[in-house]
């Protein structure tokens, strides 16, 4: 009998505790622009009436030979009922006999790996003495993200900013132990004026982040769209900076932003400088000066839910976590 293992959204998180998930992703970013792995572009079913996405994102990540797929909801804030944006599930196959092993919380996986990977991003690009980091958005991800920031550089101030100013307040109290100064913003223009790290983490379909705010050696990442129809930046904060993103064939195809500024003719395709493990792998430089502006556009890929699927599996079967199931 095959047998497979069950790990809830806890067990998940009490597993990346004893992991370097950063490290991780950090490989798997290089193997991705290595072309280390089969990524097709993910693809989304609609459901009538506008109540959301049932999104699909198969891969193949070649470091660890596994594949799997990840099933997840992309919801209207109105329809979500207190739930996380990304609700499924994963299912992570030996890509030997193609064997399923595990079958993970899409949503907790989501939140851990897109944090984790801004946090390599900007590891890699943010300037070296970055003191401020701003947060636009109060959901799981604005979270997540404050979480997997800290330490990346010597930050000593935190800005939060949403539309519901309470809820950017209730942010702010729950994690105000990370950060030596932590304050909600009422404006966006007050939590972005000097940041020198900035992510955008909501369900806005139209920009809220203006490139001619930005400050002179500002490192951007946008994280919070990830259809061609949805952009949280205006086509000139794209203009205006070194733009990096995961993988390019899905941001040419889904990055809004990206997609939008070339549509404009602001830019062409040209201008995206390179994926992030083209800079980590050495390929491509990052910031060339203080001065510049740098973006990361996330838009999230298989390589990095297969990579840490593996690594939860395994730290799984070393600490007895998790619940076995006969197939």
């Amino acid at each position: 009998m095959m047998e497979m293992t069950v790990l809830s959204g806890e067990a998940m998180r009490r597993l990346a505790a004893t992991l370097d998930l950063r490290s991780i992703l950090r490989r798997a970013m290089v193997a991705v622009s290595r072309r280390d792995v089969e990524m097709p572009l993910r693809w989304a079913l609609e459901i009538p009436d506008r109540r959301g996405l049932l999104g699909m994102m198969p891969g193949y990540y070649g470091p660890d030979d596994v594949a799997g797929i990840k099933v997840i909801s992309l919801v209207p804030p109105a329809l979500r009922d207190g739930r996380s944006s990304h609700l499924g599930l994963m299912v992570l196959y030996d890509a030997r006999g193609l064997v399923p092993r595990a079958l993970l919380c899409g949503a907790t996986l989501t939140a851990l790996r897109t944090a984790q990977a801004s946090a390599v991003a900007t590891d890699a690009l943010a300037r070296g003495d970055a003191k401020v980091l701003a947060v636009l958005g109060t959901g799981e991800q604005a979270e997540a993200h404050i979480t997997a920031l800290h330490g990346v550089r010597g930050f000593t101030e935190l800005r939060v900013w949403g539309r519901d100013p309470a809820a950017a307040q209730r942010l702010v109290e729950r994690v105000r132990g990370l950060y030596p100064s932590s304050v909600a913003c009422e404006q966006v223009g007050d939590a972005v004026q000097g940041a020198d790290v900035l992510c955008t983490t909501t369900a806005s379909a139209t920009p809220i982040l203006e490139g001619r705010s930005l400050g002179a050696g500002v490192h951007v990442n946008l994280v919070g769209s990830s259809t061609p129809d949805k952009m949280e930046c205006d086509v000139e904060t794209v203009r205006r900076s070194r733009f990096f993103v995961d993988y390019r064939p899905s941001a040419e195809a889904q990055a809004g932003e990206l997609r939008e500024a070339i549509r404009c003719g602001v830019v062409s395709a040209g201008h995206v400088v390179g994926e992030i493990g083209e800079v980590i792998d050495d390929r491509v430089h990052g910031r060339t000066g203080p001065e510049d502006i740098t973006v990361y556009k996330s838009l999230g890929v298989s390589a990095q839910d297969l990579s840490v699927a593996k690594a939860l599996l395994d730290a799984a079967g070393r600490s007895g976590e998790g619940v076995k199931v006969g197939l």
